[in-house]
């Protein structure tokens, strides 16, 4: 069955389903990714929150012991502007957060101001003691907050961060101990203890795992999308191709539709205007050729009734071809000599309308097929060709293989194909010329579907209009 094929017709949708799926699989990861991250992130506050629960504690339990109870004995009562006790309580907090990253320890008294600092200078100010030291004083309520000098996403895109760029920030109450039976209750509130821990490390690689599980995400949404996009493509031209083969389908219903309505009628109207116009025809050239010899009006009148009569033979004969299409008597037809004899009967129009032709066709170029029908086919085309042109130009004509088949191709360098007509070219009665039947294509056409043949009709990249028919080769012949 003859293939028509107009150039390539992509499948609009597959670009917008492969763009909005690619967004679609970037926007799942990235929501799943960010949950991740969060919850290591908040994975990673509550492990340090825990550890500075247990400092605190420890602090807590080793400035009552060692510090409170010997002060009480020692001295009646706590007193830390007694440079002695400042000192002894400063020692004791000093080796109990040694090594814990802890940047800064302070005491709150009930006032509330700074009662001790591992920074001296703030010992006795009140501006730093805020809602949560209150909270601590009074309700006894811990609380933590975390301190960033440093953007949570400016931190994912630096990754490397300087020291105390995050700082956790523990509010605690100091109770005095009533023992370790849990029954006795906590004791009472002595004052606040506030510190600070340097956690940056910690959320450092956080963040680092956090890169890496966008990376990951990103990763294999590319993968997952070049998956998708393998078939979302595959699936467009399977679609393309059947909207391709539905449409030929309903043209070929189309064109067998009004070949069946108005074949009878075309024939019998066709052969009844043939005999008549046979006879006219005859009678012209006779009396043509008794007159050759007189230059008058008559001879002129005489030329221009054959010349009519043979154009109107041929358009008689145009409808007769496509109403009744005969069976293809197939054999071994040289395209050379079709070529040869189809170039020789339009050797002097070619001439006259200063045409060029180029074709290196050597001989061998054996097809399957109806010599006659071919020679029409090739005729039809190289006759588009030409009144494409009007005057001046050049055909060039080539034969080239392909496994089990021969390709002739036909380039001209007229105007080219209307892109708004190139879909209606095979159809019947439709033409773009002044005159014209519009069944030159479609006997071409015609031609090709009984020969199994493949039409292709398109425009040239260098300009002009482009003609490919492939014929099929005898099983014996060779390239």
């Amino acid at each position: 069955m003859a293939k028509i094929t107009f150039g390539p017709r992509p499948f609009q949708p597959v670009k917008f389903l492969s763009w909005t799926s690619l967004l679609l699989i970037l926007a799942v990861n990235l929501v799943v990714s960010v949950f991740i991250a969060n919850q290591a992130r908040q994975s990673m506050l509550e492990k340090n929150q825990e550890f500075s629960l247990l400092l605190a504690e420890n602090l807590n339990h080793q400035i009552f012991q060692r510090f409170t109870l010997p002060t009480v004995i020692g001295f009646g009562r706590i007193e830390l502007k007694n440079p002695a006790q400042y000192e002894r309580l400063d020692q004791i907090v000093l080796s109990t957060i040694h090594s814990f990253h802890v940047l800064e320890v302070r005491i709150y008294d009930f006032e509330p101001e700074v009662a001790y600092s591992t920074n001296a200078g703030l010992v006795g100010s009140r501006e730093s003691a805020g809602k949560a030291v209150q909270e601590a004083l009074e309700p006894g309520v811990h609380s933590f907050e975390l301190v960033s000098r440093i953007s949570p996403w400016w931190a994912l895109i630096k990754l490397h961060l300087e020291p105390e760029s995050f700082v956790l920030r523990t509010i605690y109450p100091l109770r005095a101990e009533r023992g370790f039976d849990p029954a006795t209750g906590p004791g009472p509130i002595m004052g606040a203890l506030e510190f600070t821990q340097d956690i940056t490390e910690d959320y450092e690689a956080v963040l680092f795992f956090q890169v890496l599980i966008l990376a990951a995400s990103f990763a294999s949404s590319l993968i997952l999308f070049s998956v998708l996009y393998v078939f979302i493509r595959r699936a467009g031209q399977t679609i393309a191709k059947r909207a391709q083969e539905k449409e030929r389908l309903e043209r070929e219903l189309h064109q067998n539709e009004k070949l069946a309505s108005m074949g009878r009628t075309v024939a019998s109207i066709a052969h009844e205007i043939r005999n008549p116009l046979g006879i006219i025809r005859g009678t012209a050239e006779l009396l043509l050729k008794r007159s050759q010899a007189k230059d008058d009006q008559q001879t002129k009148l005489l030329g221009a009734i054959y010349e009519e009569s043979k154009r109107l033979s041929q358009t008689v004969n145009d409808f007769l071809d496509y109403a009744r299409p005969r069976a293809p008597q197939k054999g071994e037809v040289d395209l050379a000599q079709v070529l040869e004899q189809v170039l020789a009967f339009w050797e002097r129009e070619m001439a006259d309308q200063n045409v060029r032709i180029s074709c290196n066709v050597g001989p061998g170029k054996i097809v399957l097929g109806d010599k006659d029908l071919i020679y029409r086919a090739v005729y039809n085309v190289l006759a588009n060709a030409l009144q494409a042109m009007k005057t001046q130009g050049e055909i060039r004509i080539t034969v080239e293989p392909s496994p089990g088949h021969w390709t002739l191709t036909v380039h001209d360098s007229g105007p080219g194909i209307d892109q708004s007509a190139r879909d209606k070219l095979v159809d019947p009665f439709f033409t773009t010329k002044e005159s014209g039947t519009g069944l030159g294509l479609s006997i071409v056409h015609s031609i090709m579907l009984s020969h199994n043949g493949q039409l292709h009709i398109d425009n040239h990249p260098q300009g002009g209009a482009l003609v490919r028919m492939t014929f099929p080769r005898p099983n014996k012949a060779k390239a």
